[in-house]
C-alpha cells in the first residue's frame, strides 16, 4: 500500500494512490534542487516578481478545481476551500510586490566610521514539510517568500495531500518557474530525515505536530541546519467583558469551528469571567448545537468531516478521558452516525488539569469553556498551556484588552475579533508552538544570509 493516498474523509473511500519515492529518486531531487539554486539565485528580482504574480493569477483562475481537490483529500467545505485559495493568491501577490523592497539593502552608521550595509542574500536549497489541514496556504507561507529571496525548494507534503501537492507543482511550472526551483517529492519520514542531513540542503521548515517538529529539529540540530517550526496550539479566547455578548459568542464559534476546528490557531479554550460565564455557556452551547456537519460540497453543511478516521478516533478518546474524570458534555461528544469521519460539535465544561483535554490540543469541533474570577486568573489559566501560538482578548474596553494581551505568552493576540491570517501579518508562536515567523516582513527574514559589507572612508 502506498504512503500517499487520497482517502475521502466524507466517505472513507480510497480514491487514488501515488507511488512513494525511491531512495534513488530522493537523491536525484536533492541534486536537481542544489543545481537549480545557482541559476535561480542569480535571476533578477524583477523576474522572480513576474513568476510569483503569475502564480497568484493561476490560483485565482483555478480556484474551483483546486478547492474540489482538497475537499476530497481532507474534507474542507467548498466555500472554505475557495477562501483558502484567495488567501494563498494574496500571499504570492504580496511577496511579488513587496519582496524587492523587503530585500533591499539596510544601510548602517558604524561608530568606527566608514560605510556599512546589510545585504539579504539567498542561502540555498530548503525542505518544506507541510500538513494536511490547509494544503495550499501552509505551502504558500513557506514557498512565496523563499522563492522571492532566490532559494530553491523541495516540498514534502502530507501523505493524504498528493493531488494538491502535484497541482501546486504544476502551477509553478505553468507560471514559468524553472522546473527544479520547486520540486514536489512523495518521500517517507525516514527519507526526509536523510534529506535534512544531506549537505546539499541548508534548512527546513515544518508545519505540523509537536512530535513532527521535535523529530525534525533533532536531525536538523545534529547537522547544524536552520529550522522554522510552526507547531500546535491551544489558543485561549478570553472574555472579560462585552457590550454585546452575542458578538463575542459569534466570534468564539467562528474561531473554534473554521475548517471543522482543525486549525492550529483556532480558539480552543474559552476563558470567561464568572459574571458572564452562565450566559456565555448558554449562548455558546446553543450556537454549537445548531451546527450540523455534512458533505463538504453541500453549501448547507455547517462544517465537514474530520480529516481522517484516525483524527476522529483521537478526538473521541480525549473527550472520553475528560468525561471519565468528571468533565461535563454540554452538547455533542460523539461521532455522527453516517459514513465518513464526522463528529458532533462539542462543548465541554468542568475540565481539570488531570484530563488530557486540559493540556492537549483538541484538533476538531470541540471546545472547552472555563470560568475565572478576573483577568489575573484568566491570564494564569491561558499561560498554563504548554502551547503559545495565539489568543483572543474580548472586552468593551480595547485599551484594557491590550494590557491583558501584553501578559499572554503567545506569538499573536487578536482583540475583539476572531483570529485570522493575512499576507502582511506575521504568524508564529512561542513555547511548544514552535520557533520562527512566517508571513509579512518577518517571514522573508528566516532563510536569508544577512551579509555585512563594510568600506572604510578614503582619505
Amino acid at each position: 500500500m502506498s504512503d500517499y493516498q487520497v482517502v475521502n474523509p466524507a466517505t472513507g473511500e480510497v480514491e487514488r494512490e501515488f507511488e512513494t519515492a525511491t531512495d534513488a529518486e530522493v537523491q536525484e531531487v536533492l541534486a536537481r534542487s542544489h543545481a537549480a539554486y545557482a541559476s535561480w539565485k542569480a535571476t533578477d528580482k524583477s523576474e522572480r516578481t513576474k513568476v510569483l504574480l503569475r502564480v497568484a493569477e493561476l490560483y485565482d483562475e483555478r480556484r474551483d478545481e483546486l478547492a474540489a481537490i482538497i475537499g476530497r483529500e481532507m474534507g474542507k467545505r467548498f466555500a472554505e476551500a475557495k477562501g483558502e485559495i484567495r488567501l494563498v493568491a494574496s500571499i504570492y501577490r504580496y511577496y511579488a510586490e513587496e519582496g524587492p523592497g523587503l530585500l533591499a539593502d539596510t544601510p548602517l552608521n558604524p561608530a568606527m566610521g566608514g560605510d556599512a550595509l546589510v545585504r539579504k542574500e539567498p542561502v540555498g536549497s530548503l525542505l518544506g514539510i507541510m500538513p494536511w489541514n490547509f494544503p495550499y496556504y501552509q505551502v504558500a507561507r513557506f514557498a512565496a517568500p523563499n522563492l522571492m529571496i532566490g532559494n530553491t525548494i523541495i516540498l514534502k507534503h502530507a501523505p493524504q495531500c498528493p493531488e494538491s501537492a502535484l497541482a501546486m507543482e504544476q502551477i509553478f511550472h505553468d507560471a514559468g518557474l524553472p522546473a527544479d526551483a520547486y520540486i514536489n517529492v512523495f518521500a517517507t519520514n525516514d527519507q526526509a530525515a536523510d534529506m535534512i542531513a544531506d549537505e546539499r540542503l541548508v534548512g527546513v521548515s515544518v508545519t505540523g505536530s509537536e512530535r513532527a517538529g521535535a523529530a525534525v529539529a533533532e536531525v536538523a540540530g545534529r547537522n547544524l541546519k536552520k529550522v522554522v517550526l510552526e507547531l500546535g496550539g491551544s489558543d485561549a479566547f478570553i472574555v472579560l467583558g462585552a457590550d454585546d455578548l452575542g458578538a463575542a459568542v459569534k466570534a468564539a464559534v467562528q474561531g473554534r469551528m473554521g475548517n471543522a476546528g482543525q486549525a492550529c490557531n483556532a480558539a480552543k479554550r474559552m476563558i470567561v469571567v464568572d459574571e458572564l460565564y452562565d450566559d456565555f455557556v448558554e449562548q455558546f452551547t446553543a450556537a454549537m448545537s445548531g451546527l450540523t456537519p455534512g458533505d463538504p460540497t453541500d453549501p448547507s453543511s455547517a462544517y465537514g468531516p474530520l480529516s481522517s478516521e484516525g483524527a476522529l478516533t483521537n478526538l473521541l478518546s480525549q473527550i472520553e478521558d475528560a468525561v471519565d474524570k468528571g468533565a461535563t458534555v454540554k452538547v455533542g461528544g460523539k461521532r455522527v452516525d453516517r459514513p465518513g469521519s464526522f463528529m458532533e460539535a462539542t462543548v465541554l465544561t468542568d475540565v481539570t488539569p488531570e484530563m488530557r483535554a486540559y493540556k492537549e490540543e483538541l484538533f476538531g469541533p470541540a471546545a472547552v469553556v472555563y470560568k475565572v474570577a478576573d483577568a489575573d486568573e484568566a491570564v494564569e489559566l491561558a499561560n498554563s498551556s504548554p502551547f503559545g501560538l495565539g489568543g483572543v482578548v474580548w472586552s468593551e474596553d480595547p485599551s484594557y484588552a491590550e494590557e491583558v494581551a501584553d501578559r499572554l505568552d503567545t506569538g499573536m493576540v487578536w482583540i475583539n475579533t476572531a483570529q485570522g491570517s493575512a499576507a502582511d501579518l506575521p504568524f508564529g508562536g512561542t513555547k511548544r508552538s514552535g520557533v520562527g515567523r512566517e508571513l509579512g516582513a518577518y517571514g522573508i527574514d528566516e532563510f536569508v544570509n544577512k551579509k555585512l559589507i563594510y568600506k572604510p572612508k578614503v582619505g
